[in-house]
């Protein structure tokens, strides 16, 4: 069953009728944070409980429902707001192209959403919002939604970078989040030929040079010339041929990671909101920060060491490489 969001007029019907937000979460049997979301068009619903809430407030469902035209355009501008607050968190991130590159398989493989939720073992609900770039994905998620996609990990993270080398995914992350409604295009071509295209078979691991040592408040320095050692990268990064790695000599990320580790970055990629990456910053040193994001949708570089959480612009973002493997003594 497709699930719906949309800007709504419960909250207006419900307290026209008296009716309490506790008693419309027990009919729902959700939380009151749940309704609040749902009132304010945050929370998808599906058909079975637009029908209770319908009942519930003994209105027709169309009535729900908020046009243009409505006389609460606080509502329209509120969840408008939302709806472009969500879809803008990952521009250019990793989870808008993850979303967009299983969109596009599913596509291909003619699944539906259901197909692949239920093979994944999860709820409609959450497979939608990864496939709108709005959820973040462990690796044990990612596993699932590989094998529901008739996939091994590392075989769906090559096509989907393939695919998004190709260019196969721009319209589809520049669609992502503009309609509440997911509408499947009935499949999708097979990956053009492309000059960045790789084939599993010629996945090979690579050594890459590790740098580090010790700068002034908390930064690392990087020295091309002087590699301190080197390491070997999984096959799954052969396709990033810039990859360097950094001791973590200093304690920068507080003991999120312990002394010592070695983290893989590509200046290819760029992060996003919940990435480690690394900040170049003057004379060769670079500081290793976490990108957090606070409600209102400002993003910030975070260290421990010292502790700071410095406001960042998108165009900073850009400039920041994202570590892509993390290796722990």
């Amino acid at each position: 069953m497709e699930e719906i969001i949309f800007p709504n007029q419960i909250r207006m019907f419900r307290r026209v009728r008296g009716k309490p937000m506790k008693k419309l979460a027990e009919a729902l049997g959700l939380s009151l944070s749940a309704i609040s979301k749902i009132e304010k068009g945050y929370r998808r619903i599906d058909e079975h409980q637009l029908e209770i809430i319908s009942k519930f407030l003994d209105c027709p469902k169309e009535s729900i429902f908020v046009s243009e035209q409505s006389s609460q355009p606080e509502v329209i501008k509120a969840w408008k707001h939302e709806q472009d607050r969500r879809s803008n968190i990952n521009e250019g991130g990793g989870l808008k192209t993850l979303g967009a590159g299983l969109r596009y398989i599913r596509g291909q493989k003619k699944l539906t959403l259901n197909n692949v939720a239920r093979g994944a073992k999860m709820t409609l609900s959450v497979y939608h919002r990864i496939e709108m770039g709005q959820r973040e994905v462990d690796e044990k998620t990612f596993r699932d939604i590989a094998r529901a996609l008739g996939f091994s990990e590392e075989e769906l993270q090559l096509k989907i970078y393939e695919l998004d080398m190709s260019g196969a995914l721009e319209e589809l992350k520049q669609a992502e989040g503009k309609t509440g409604l997911y509408v499947s295009k009935g499949g999708y071509n097979d990956l053009p030929v492309s000059r960045f295209m790789l084939r599993s078979a010629d996945a090979k691991e690579q050594t890459v040079s590790i740098y580090g040592l010790p700068g002034p408040d908390g930064t690392i320095l990087i020295d091309k010339n002087a590699p301190m050692g080197s390491m070997v990268c999984p096959s799954t990064l052969s396709y990033d041929p810039d990859l360097y790695a950094i001791s973590l000599i200093s304690q920068t990320l507080g003991t999120v990671l312990p002394y010592r580790s070695v983290l893989v970055a590509s200046p290819a990629r760029t992060p996003a909101v919940g990435d480690i990456a690394v900040w170049p910053k003057e004379n060769n040193q670079i500081k290793l920060v976490s990108i957090e994001q606070n409600k209102d949708g400002k993003m910030f570089a975070v260290s421990q060491h010292p502790q700071t959480a410095e406001e960042i612009t998108p165009a900073e973002l850009q400039k920041m490489q994202k570590v892509v493997l993390i290796a722990t003594p």
